[in-house]
């Protein structure tokens, strides 16, 4: 086991994070609505990107994380492990997630003359919500009920935190039973009716993650591999398109009275990251598009952050710039989609470089000089989460 990042992966990162930029087209670029935005929101949604993120999460994480933990061979090295991920994941993560929740917090005051980034009162407490990691509950509450604020996004970050906050605890308490905790986990979600709060609290695609992260350690899953995808370089893609196209059907509003529809969609992202876990261009040969996707994918944590921030900054500019007489954006979708994703295509480049890769060394090198400070101790060949 090691953390050598997977293309495939990056792949279904890249797929995942332009699924939720285009749902957050609607109601946030365009505030009132685009015909043909509402035309394939009937047919197909793609909010199921962030269920798609959980489950590589969940796999991405549990693959390096449980191997350590379970080779612990002390108490003091399990905490010891333990708080060298917290402080890994805290370095890779918080920076990014601060920094745009304050910007958006002084947009509201400050670059706010449309309205287009919602009441300061919402986005203070939208803030708090993000900063203290309880994002998920306080969207819950809000919904069709107050205004949340610009970082609505928050909620799915909040929800990570909160579960790879437990998981340790899980490893160490469950031990050998922990597959099956989390199976009954993952079983209880799918057959029950989901309410708004266990809409924001769905941990089923996560624990679907880790379960598939503790069968690469066994015979069966080199077994079971779909080596059948490698016998002609189009069947991958036509699997990814049409599992694609299924999740966009179940996450359209014909399906909202349904309370399987949430775990079915934890089930087949599941599916897709499990294929994409040997890394083996089953979903899509390499190539051009391939890279240009791995690419959008490796980067995909700022552009989940920054993507709601710039349609919102996008609007507010052509209120403030557009001559008097013109057009709203609604009228202009083209011209704001090439500045809403140059803008963004830039400002999450900028943040990669400047903010992500820094300070994730940063947290790396914390916690190789914390083990310097104390007792070695066996390693596992895996240097981070």
């Amino acid at each position: 086991m090691n953390d050598k990042r997977i293309m495939d992966i990056e792949l279904l990162r890249g797929i995942a994070v332009l699924g939720v930029v285009f749902h957050h087209l609607q109601g946030n670029l365009f505030p009132g609505g685009l015909a043909w935005l509402g035309s394939i929101a009937a047919y197909g949604q793609f909010w199921w990107g962030v269920d798609l993120f959980f489950a590589i999460s969940g796999f991405v994480i549990a693959r390096s994380l449980i191997p350590q933990l379970r080779a612990c061979t002390s108490a003091a090295q399990f905490w010891q492990r333990t708080r060298d991920f917290w402080i890994r994941r805290a370095f890779r993560l918080l920076p990014s997630a601060w920094l745009w929740l304050l910007l958006m917090l002084l947009a509201s005051l400050f670059l706010n003359r449309s309205g287009a980034f919602g009441s300061l009162h919402a986005n203070l407490w939208a803030t708090v919500a993000g900063l203290l990691q309880f994002a998920n509950l306080r969207f819950a509450d809000s919904f069709f009920h107050y205004e949340y604020g610009a970082s609505f996004v928050y909620w799915s970050l909040s929800l990570e935190e909160q579960f790879y906050l437990l998981l340790p605890l899980l490893v160490l308490l469950c031990r050998k039973y922990l597959a099956w905790v989390l199976l009954a986990l993952v079983v209880v979600q799918l057959v029950s009716l989901r309410s708004v709060l266990l809409m924001f609290i769905r941990t089923d695609a996560m624990a679907l993650g880790v379960l598939l992260a503790l069968w690469t350690a066994r015979a069966s899953y080199r077994h079971w591999e779909p080596k059948w995808l490698g016998w002609h370089p189009g069947l991958g893609l036509l699997l990814l398109i049409l599992l694609g196209l299924g999740l966009g059907w179940l996450a359209t509003d014909k399906f909202n009275i349904t309370h399987y529809r949430v775990g079915a969609l934890a089930v087949l992202c599941a599916l897709l990251v499990w294929i994409a876990s040997y890394d083996r261009d089953y979903l899509l040969p390499r190539g051009p598009l391939k890279s240009l996707l791995a690419w959008v994918g490796s980067r995909s944590y700022g552009i989940y952050l920054i993507h709601v921030p710039v349609f919102l900054l996008v609007r507010e500019a052509w209120f403030r710039l557009a001559p008097l007489g013109t057009t709203g954006l609604n009228e202009q979708p083209l011209l704001a989609l090439a500045c809403a994703l140059g803008l963004l295509l830039l400002l999450s480049e900028l943040n990669y470089r400047v903010i992500e890769l820094p300070l994730r060394n940063r947290g790396v090198e914390l916690v190789r000089r914390l083990g310097t400070s104390r007792s070695p101790v066996p390693s596992t060949g895996v240097t981070s989460c």
